[in-house]
């Protein structure tokens, strides 16, 4: 489907990752992760031609339609949010508009008798048909049912697109993409904007998703629902790993002390055989078996060294001081904004030590009564009780607008930190991926996701009872959530977290709270006891009792048990724009009769023009099968060759190891020459049909 030879990217002289070498096959459903800065998004951006490498290729299949949605910079048209999403079905538009027309025009006209009525009738019915086989009458329906399950209601449908916040407007583009279902889907962070039902339910339609899948998340659960492939970009290289999240985690862990174990077996036969040169490298008799030994060492393929992955960072809060046994206590708090009543006459209290998740859609007021009970948000009517010594420490976004622009990175810490901490500082920026000389930076400098880590990293130093966050994973990778996942599970304080990370937040929290009709609903028990509960979807009550559009439940339902739209993808889109990107026509234009010829000759023509295409590629095609077998082999035994180094047994007999990573080497040795020559052949079908 899509191929990357030697792909390399530089930035300011450095290569970012270079010789990445991979390809795209229809069905997987790939993970790419990394650090932050490691290079995902250039890479997913380079694919679609937003980013030209400096080495290397990208080779596509012709016929492959890839669909993007980036983290940012999305741009909608001027209409509502119901009309923006129906683009997704752009043909279907246009042949409802043509059957509008002719309609009307069948509906004005008295010559009833005439061929040129009954010409446009059977016109019309050829129209119809094509309508109802791309399931035109259900796409209104479908359209609804998308919007439902990210999280919008009813009445929004009609809105102005612009009306909504950023974060909302990425979810309107991620339903036209999901629409449109392209063979590719790449999404770098769709889940930074979601709520936990939205979550959720985007987790089961991708499960269901027909097409391949590209992903970048640092949301574990999200990645495990949904990856069969991890691409791990590290240490400028690409390694690819087979299953989910949870599995390459155990693959790459076995692999590290396969490569450990490799590298010390290795060691140990060159010192042993530089031993016995320097011991007879004199000794006439043993002449012979010293040379044969040089020249061993000479042509032995060294294995590295285990890649440092720095040091492991272990972080605890201050002591919490003593506060009441009842930390605050809210009472029959009122919250609006205008008309909009966000909260109703709101209970709710925290007990010294207790941990709380807050979970609703977004909009329901969690940020909002988190801000209130950290005493930053005024409301309308009821009481705010703070419990005895009790001190807030509160972070969201917005908090970093509040750092000493003037102060460096490292002077921020140094200012609040106190005891031993303070000789720790540099691992804990580290673990908040500030690293060398980024520490020497003022604050005026740093982009708003640094600012947003170095205000979270600041607020873990200073000495609270009580720390409330809103949504604090969003700018952190994998070990820096680790780092605080663990601080905040030893932390003796209270806490309450506004988050939809469902990995992070399981461990920590014991009790969730769930916000729905500006009312509060308490669970015990931890976030998957909460999901467990919840049968991990929700029903959107307000969509069921709405009466159905166009085409009914019974037509969604229908479309919902499709595989893929018999067509309804826009013909072209550019290249670097959110959606989809059409890297060829889906189909020749029919051939259009407009001398008078029947249909069965229009057929006729269409069929022979389809016949010419198979017979100049037919060839082609079946190299193009063998390859991507031999590829699908080579990797097969790629996987079986690195399970079997992990074994211990593996480095009982020294000469079958060198053999067995003398074959690893060679396997990709072969995997880059097959994927040159897949990209060469698929370059040469596109250039037979374009001649066509």
């Amino acid at each position: 489907m899509i191929a990357a030879q030697s792909l390399g990217i530089q930035f300011g002289g450095e290569y970012l990752f270079r010789d990445v070498n991979f390809m795209v096959s229809p069905g997987e459903r790939i993970g790419l992760i990394g650090a932050n800065g490691a290079g995902k998004t250039t890479l997913m951006r380079a694919l679609i031609g937003q980013q030209q490498p400096d080495d290397g290729r990208i080779s596509a299949s012709r016929h492959a339609s890839i669909g993007y949605l980036p983290q940012e910079g999305i741009v909608l048209s001027d209409c509502s949010v119901r009309d923006e999403v129906m683009q997704a079905f752009g043909e279907v538009i246009e042949l409802e508009k043509e059957i509008d027309r002719m309609s009307d025009e069948l509906s004005s006209r008295t010559d009833h008798d005439s061929q040129e009525f009954h010409d446009l009738v059977i016109e019309m019915g050829e129209v119809q048909h094509r309508y109802e086989s791309m399931n035109g009458f259900s796409a209104k329906g479908e359209v609804e049912k998308v919007l439902m399950g990210l999280g919008f209601l009813p009445e929004d449908l009609d809105r102005h697109c612009r009306e909504f916040s950023g974060g909302w407007q990425m979810r309107i583009e991620l339903a036209k993409l999901l629409l449109r279902q392209p063979d590719l889907l790449m999404l770098d962070e769709p889940t930074n904007h979601l709520d936990i039902e939205s979550l959720t339910w985007l987790e089961i339609f991708l499960q269901k998703y027909q097409g391949s899948i590209l992903l970048i998340s640092h949301d574990r659960t999200f990645l495990d629902a949904i990856t069969n492939k991890i691409y791990e970009l590290s240490m400028q290289r690409l390694t690819i790993y087979t299953g989910n999240y949870s599995r390459y985690l155990v693959e790459r862990e076995a692999r590290r002390e396969q490569q450990q174990s490799a590298y010390e077996n290795q060691q140990k036969m060159i010192a042993d055989t530089e031993k016995f040169i320097d011991r007879f490298r004199y000794k006439a008799t043993k002449a012979t078996q010293v040379q044969s030994r040089v020249k061993a060492l000479d042509r032995l393929e060294r294995v590295g060294p285990l890649e440092s992955e720095g040091s492991s960072v272990s972080f605890r809060f201050p002591p919490a001081p003593r506060s009441g046994r009842v930390v605050v206590e809210m009472k029959g708090i009122d919250k609006s904004y205008g008309d909009n009543h966000v909260l109703h006459s709101v209970d709710f209290a925290l007990e010294r030590g207790e941990k709380v998740a807050f979970l609703g859609r977004n909009g329901e007021g969690k940020s909002t009564f988190s801000r209130i009970i950290a005493g930053i948000e005024p409301y309308q009517n009821g009481e705010r009780i703070i419990g005895h010594n009790v001190s807030i420490g509160y972070f969201a976004q917005h908090q970093a607008e509040d750092l000493d622009p003037r102060r460096t990175v490292l002077d921020t810490l140094d200012s609040v930190a106190t005891g031993e901490i303070r000789t720790k500082l540099r691992s804990l920026l580290g673990a908040f991926l500030f690293q060398g000389d980024d520490v020497f930076k003022t604050v005026g400098v740093l982009s708003g996701g640094e600012k947003s880590r170095l205000a979270l990293a600041k607020l873990l130093l200073e000495p609270v009872n009580l720390l409330i966050f809103d949504e604090p994973t969003n700018h952190l990778d994998m070990k820096s959530k680790e780092v605080l996942k663990q601080a905040l599970i030893a932390f003796d304080g209270a806490i309450i977290i506004v988050s939809h990370d469902r990995d992070f937040l399981n461990g920590i929290v014991g009790k969730c709270a769930e916000f729905r009709h500006g009312k509060i609903k308490e669970f015990l028990g931890g976030i998957e006891d909460y999901l467990r509960r919840h049968n991990t979807v929700t029903v959107n009550d307000a969509f069921a009792k709405k009466t159905p559009s166009k085409g009914g439940a019974q037509a969604a339902a229908q479309q919902q048990e499709k595989q893929k739209p018999a067509g309804g993808e826009l013909q072209k889109e550019q290249i670097g724009k959110p959606g989809v990107m059409k890297l060829a026509p889906l189909k020749p234009a029919p051939v259009e009769d407009r001398s008078g010829a029947d249909a069965r000759e229009r057929k006729r023509l269409e069929a022979e023009q389809r016949n010419r295409r198979y017979a100049a590629t037919k060839d082609l095609k079946k190299k193009i099968a063998v390859i991507e077998a031999k590829i699908a082999e080579l990797e097969k035994e790629k996987t079986t060759s690195t399970e079997t180094m992990a074994l211990p047994a593996a480095y009982s007999d020294a000469e079958k190891t060198r053999t067995l990573q003398a074959r690893i080497i060679q396997i990709d040795k072969l995997l880059v020459d097959q994927y040159e020559s897949w990209g060469k052949i698929a370059a040469e079908i596109e250039k037979v049909e374009s001649a066509l």
